[in-house]
Parts: C-alpha cells; sequence; structure tokens
C-alpha cells in the first residue's frame, strides 16, 4: 500500500544516510476503508491526494516541535509498505491514518514531496499559529491554511540527495 509518512529535511537526510526510515512505529496517511468512507466521491488519486495532505499536516507539527532546529520546509516521504506492516484505525476520526510496524527501507521509498523555498515564510507563520489554531482562533487557523494552500513539490528518489545538498 502507498503510505504518506511526515517528515523533516533533517529526518529525511538520515534516512538517504541510514538506507531506511525508522524506527518503528512510525505514523503515516493512506487510503484506509475509514478514509474511503469519509471522502466516498473521490477516486483514487483525489484519495491519495487528501492522505498526503494529512501527513503534510503532521509534517508541520514535527517543524513546531523540532524548535526550529529543523528547516521550516514540510516534507512528505511516499513509500510502498506491505499491508503485513500496517494497522489502521476503523474510527473516521483517523480517517487514513495508519501505523507503520517496520522501519521503511529506502528502496521502497517511492519519492519525496517538499515545500518549495517559496512557502518557508508561511510555513514559519503556520507554525507561530499552531497552538492559537489548535484552540480555535480562526485568524490562527487561516495562517495554518495558507502553508496547506502551497502544493509540495515531486522528488524522485535518485533527486533526494540533490535536495538535501
Amino acid at each position: 500500500m502507498r503510505v504518506y509518512l511526515p517528515c523533516t529535511l533533517p529526518a529525511l537526510a538520515r534516512v538517504v544516510e541510514t538506507g531506511e526510515l525508522g524506527p518503528a512505529p512510525l505514523t503515516g496517511y493512506a487510503v484506509t476503508p475509514a478514509l474511503i468512507e469519509w471522502y466516498a466521491s473521490g477516486d483514487t488519486e483525489e484519495l491519495e491526494y487528501v492522505a498526503l495532505t494529512e501527513a503534510a499536516r503532521a509534517s508541520l507539527r514535527m517543524l513546531a516541535d523540532s524548535g526550529g532546529e529543523a528547516a521550516p520546509r514540510r516534507v512528505v516521504i511516499a513509500a510502498e509498505v506491505p499491508d503485513s506492516a500496517l494497522s489502521a484505525g476503523t474510527d473516521l476520526a483517523d480517517r487514513g491514518r495508519v501505523r507503520v510496524t517496520r522501519p521503511v527501507p529506502l528502496a521502497k521509498v517511492a519519492a519525496a514531496h517538499v515545500d518549495d523555498a517559496d512557502a518557508v515564510p508561511d510555513v514559519l507563520a503556520a507554525i507561530d499559529a499552531l497552538p492559537a489554531a489548535d484552540k480555535g482562533d480562526d485568524d490562527a487557523r487561516f495562517t495554518v491554511d495558507g502553508a496547506e494552500a502551497h502544493e509540495l513539490m515531486w522528488y524522485a528518489t535518485q533527486e533526494i540527495p540533490d535536495l538535501l545538498g
């Protein structure tokens, strides 16, 4: 199954260095039965985009938790993970969230999705606004949505070292 794993640029560099994304368990996002039920009218491509977007939101939270140590660009790793290494919730609140029970080898990574440098000011503003957005502040939520308005750029696995360089 295609799984979208939230990440940061320093963590992506560790994946390249160690040859795997881990340690397990990892939280990812995928087209799960709960996501299909929640987004009943979508085709596979639309559902994968929803899962990618959920992973990008999780990446934003990882950036906020890094205390400014990670470059302010959201990163999502798309990987093929065997169903035997996944567990998915059935609750609609979890929608596309999955738990990956084993490290993901770099060989199973299909692509990386990363914010363009132009998104950095909006990502920084979104990181600052997250606490207020979580408390229901509409203006802060609008700021967070501003980061989500940026499409993540697609990088093939062979382009990842250049991206990090």
